[in-house]
């Protein structure tokens, strides 16, 4: 297949509501799907929220507080179980739709050891509705350490598709080496880089990934705004009287294997981004100059293993 219709679903979710921002999700498929699109990307913890009030608000990290425990409370039950029901209506949708989904989630373990804990993952659901793949972020990004756990490396491989490999990283693991060679070495053909926003420095991550990767990079990016943040939260003075400000106001993208924009990044407007992908032979064309599995490599210097068992 030598062409593929992409759609970012750069919306915002409803905030720490489950339910609800399940309904927005099927609705934004739908809609996509009707437009022709057959891979469709939210992004990082899309469902149900990316936390970032923990940037802004001044109390989050004080010891034993109890306002970002009801907080962290009301997170885990608007979290995914990855075997649940909310999985299952959109592997319906994708199966309805024939369409691949690419999904950020807050998860929790229902049942079992760490029931308690929170993970930052991402869910690839193919065309016939089978959850295909599942990462949980390796390392929590700085503040987000005091809400998620470590993941692991179950989930960090690609999987088939008709345009070719599909894999993705969650943020900050695009500045992991080894996690980056963890995917190339898998032919990964088409990237899903997951952000809260894709500002300068992720744009600069993205589009080193597919320069370096030799790969097409969809970049997907959030809105959130000061209104979306847990009413428990004290807001700093600059914040106070402006609850419309966005806080994470998209940036989403499309690059090329040379690391130029299909799609230029798209800022401060909510709607359902789409970009044509129409040379998808491009990623083999430019391993021409530079392929870091293959000919611009040294594996008789380096030696690489991955413990892909789950933690």
């Amino acid at each position: 297949m030598k062409q593929l219709k992409v759609a970012i679903i750069q919306k915002k979710a409803l905030h720490l509501q489950l339910q609800a921002s399940v309904d927005k999700a099927l609705t934004c498929i739908s809609e996509a799907a009707k437009n022709g699109a057959s891979l469709i990307i939210f992004g990082e913890t899309w469902l149900s929220g990316y936390p970032a009030w923990i940037d802004h608000c001044p109390d989050v990290a004080l010891w034993n507080s109890e306002s970002t425990k009801d907080i962290f409370a009301q997170m885990h039950r608007n979290s995914v179980d990855v075997g649940g029901e909310e999985i299952k209506q959109l592997c319906v949708a994708a199966r309805e739709n024939a369409v691949f989904i690419c999904l950020g989630i807050n998860e929790k373990v229902v049942d079992g050891i760490g029931s308690g804990t929170i993970y930052n993952s991402f869910v690839i659901i193919n065309d016939k509705g089978e959850l295909v793949n599942h990462h949980r972020k390796l390392v929590p990004t700085y503040t987000e350490k005091m809400l998620y756990g470590h993941g692991d490396a179950t989930g960090l491989k690609t999987v088939d598709t008709a345009w070719g490999k599909l894999g993705g990283l969650i943020c900050w693991e695009h500045w992991m080496p080894l996690s980056r060679q963890a995917l190339h070495n898998e032919n990964e053909m088409i990237h899903i880089a997951l952000w809260p926003t894709v500002h300068e420095m992720h744009q600069i991550a993205s589009r080193h990934y597919a320069f370096e990767g030799r790969c097409f990079v969809i970049a997907a990016g959030q809105m959130l705004q000061v209104k979306d943040f847990p009413v428990q939260l004290s807001l700093p003075e600059h914040l106070r009287d402006d609850p419309d400000k966005y806080i994470l106001n998209g940036g989403s993208c499309v690059i090329d294997p040379k690391g130029n924009y299909l799609l230029e990044p798209q800022f401060d407007n909510e709607e359902i981004l789409y970009c044509v992908i129409d040379d998808l032979d491009q990623s083999i064309k430019e391993k021409l100059t530079l392929d870091t599995t293959g000919h611009y490599s040294r594996w008789d210097i380096f030696d690489f293993t991955i413990n892909r068992k789950r933690k």
